[in-house]
C-alpha cells in the first residue's frame, strides 16, 4: 500500500494543484463562480436525466424513469431559478464535504502503519468537515459567502494535499 501511494504521490501533487488554483479562482471572482457552479449543476444534472429517461423508456425500468424525471426537473430549476439551486447546492456541498472529511479521516487512521505523516490526510479531513458543518450552520449568510469559503478551503485543502504528495514522493522506491 505504502508503494502504490508512493509511486502515485504526484496525483496529490494535481489534485492540490488545482484545488488552489480553483480556490484563487473562487475568491477572485465569487459571482461568476456560483453562476457556474449552479449553471454546471443544473446542465449535468438535466443530461443525466434524460439518459435515465431514456434507459427508463429502453429496459422499460419504472426506477430509471423516476430517477431520470427527478434529474430533468432538478436541472431545469437549476437553470430557470439558480438562487433556490444556489441555496440547495449549498447544502448539498456541504454534506458532500462532511462525508469526503469524515472518510479522509477514516483513511488516514487506517493508514497510520502504513505510511508516515499520515496526519496531511486527517488535517484535510478535518478541513472538509469543519467547512461542512460551518456551511449547514449557516446557510442563510448567503451563497457568495460560500463561494469565498470554498475558496479559501480548497486553497487550504490543495496546499495540505501538497505536503502530503511531497511526503509520499519521499518515499517513492527509486526506479532502476
Amino acid at each position: 500500500m505504502r508503494e502504490m501511494l508512493a509511486r502515485r504521490w504526484w496525483l496529490f501533487a494535481l489534485r492540490g494543484a488545482f484545488a488552489i488554483l480553483f480556490g484563487l479562482m473562487a475568491l477572485i471572482w465569487p459571482g461568476i463562480t456560483l453562476v457556474a457552479l449552479v449553471v454546471l449543476w443544473g446542465a449535468y444534472t438535466l443530461v443525466d436525466g434524460a439518459t435515465e429517461l431514456y434507459l427508463a423508456i429502453t429496459h422499460r425500468d419504472a426506477a430509471h424513469g423516476v430517477l431520470g424525471a427527478l434529474g430533468v426537473v432538478a436541472g431545469l430549476v437549476a437553470l430557470f431559478w439558480p438562487g433556490i439551486t444556489a441555496l440547495a447546492l449549498l447544502v448539498v456541498i456541504a454534506v458532500w464535504a462532511v462525508v469526503g472529511g469524515v472518510l479522509e479521516i477514516v483513511t488516514a487512521v487506517r493508514l497510520r502503519k502504513v505510511i508516515e505523516h499520515e496526519r496531511f490526510l486527517a488535517l484535510s479531513g478535518v478541513l472538509s468537515v469543519v467547512l461542512g458543518l460551518i456551511l449547514l450552520s449557516t446557510p442563510g449568510t448567503g451563497a457568495l459567502a460560500l463561494v469565498v469559503m470554498i475558496g479559501g478551503f480548497a486553497i487550504l485543502w490543495g496546499i495540505v494535499l501538497v505536503l502530503l504528495s511531497l511526503r509520499l514522493r519521499k518515499a517513492a522506491p527509486v526506479a532502476v
